[in-house]
């Protein structure tokens, strides 16, 4: 019998991607989603990318009809709905909390009412704060942290007492959050909220780390948005304005295509062993952000323009994090299909038909005035 799927947030990026898989999949699928403006616009409608088997329905995880209309004749949910970004969330704590905490307390209340054979959160690689890093002879160092006289300092990297420069390692699910964002302290909620219901209630739960996702149908008109620094850049690079990066650039991230998500997702759902798991979601690589403001350029045509260094950190960002997804493979199967350069190409051929509007100096207006750059 078919089954039927509702995402919360169903309409975004990452869960309209989840919604055309599952289809695909031979699943009956239904998105919960207010159409936010700060992703869909002023004029926000049905956008004319989603699926059309997907049934819609508009309105708030926190509205507790809309929620127990849009549960009716479901057998799983993705929980997506969340404001995001990180510097956003340093000033609008309110909103934030709103959204993601008290949203997936909404959402649970309703689950206890009317159970679901499972539940699959969307959590952040932002709750790990820093990565995994070693020593120089080896061994593995969690938990340090930059002080406020380092950054103002200009030195970026991590370090041991003695002064050494620590190694980034992959990151595995077993390392200790160290939550240095408002947003990064909603995902955390969010996933332990989960599991901690699922494991109460009987419902099965499964926690995935999203790491800096990408693809088609990114929001590039809002720096908060973020789905990630990508979109950003394009933003930028569409409008023939360099991009900008804090710190020096060399910081190292985990870029993962969208579709290898939806396929993680997926298997999510469909894994026995999944149950009240925790898994990183990534490509198991790892690039320096110079490195991919230059991949955007080329893909955009935009090659003779150079970075901009701003020698600035934003408080709440990190220095390097990149995934272990050895779990992921093990338990859920998974296994990463798009190489960046293939996923990049497809990316580029779908920027180049957009009209990106550039707010990156309201992103600079909002977060300086405040304290929260170095």
């Amino acid at each position: 019998m078919r089954k039927t799927v509702l995402i919360t947030g169903g309409a975004g990026f990452i869960g309209s991607h989840l919604a055309d898989h599952l289809v695909d999949h031979d699943y009956a699928v239904r998105a919960l989603d207010c159409l936010s403006p700060q992703v869909h616009g002023s004029h926000s409608e049905r956008p004319p990318y989603l699926h059309s088997e997907l049934e819609l329905m508009v309105g708030d995880v926190r509205d507790p009809e809309a929620l127990r209309n849009a549960l009716s004749g479901v057998d799983a949910v993705f929980h997506f709905a969340a404001k995001v970004g990180i510097g956003r969330s340093m000033y609008e704590l309110v909103e934030y909390t709103s959204t993601n905490n008290e949203g997936t307390a909404c959402l649970l209340e309703a689950l206890i009412q009317r159970p679901v054979e499972r539940l699959v959160v969307a959590s952040s690689m932002d709750v790990y704060g820093e990565g995994l890093y070693q020593d120089a002879e080896g061994r593995l160092v969690a938990g340090v942290q930059r002080s406020l006289a380092q950054l103002r300092s200009r030195n970026w990297d991590l370090l041991t007492p003695s002064g050494e420069i620590l190694l980034p390692v992959p990151t595995p699910e077993t390392k200790q959050p160290a939550l240095a964002s408002v947003y990064a302290l909603s995902k955390f909620d969010q996933e332990q909220m989960c599991l901690l219901a699922g494991r109460a209630y009987g419902i099965p739960t499964v926690a995935l780390r999203f790491f800096n996702v990408y693809g088609p149908r990114q929001a590039l008109s809002d720096p908060y948005t973020g789905t990630g620094v990508l979109a950003i850049f394009a933003a930028r690079l569409l409008n023939d304005r360099s991009p900008m990066i804090f710190e020096d650039g060399y910081q190292q991230r985990d870029f993962v295509n969208v579709h290898d998500v939806a396929l993680a997702c997926r298997l999510a759902l469909e894994s026995p062993q999944a149950a009240d798991g925790v898994f990183n979601v990534a490509s198991g690589s790892h690039f320096t952000i110079r490195e991919m403001a230059a991949r955007m350029a080329e893909i955009l045509g935009r090659e003779h323009i150079e970075p901009k260094i701003t020698d600035k950190h934003r408080v709440g960002d990190i220095r390097h994090c990149f995934a272990d997804i050895s779990r992921a493979r093990d338990v859920l199967g998974f296994e990463p299909r798009i190489p960046l350069q293939e996923g990049l190409a497809e990316l580029g051929g779908w920027l180049r038909s957009r009209n990106a509007e550039d707010h990156i100096a309201v992103e600079s207006s909002a977060l300086d005035p405040r304290g929260l750059t170095v």
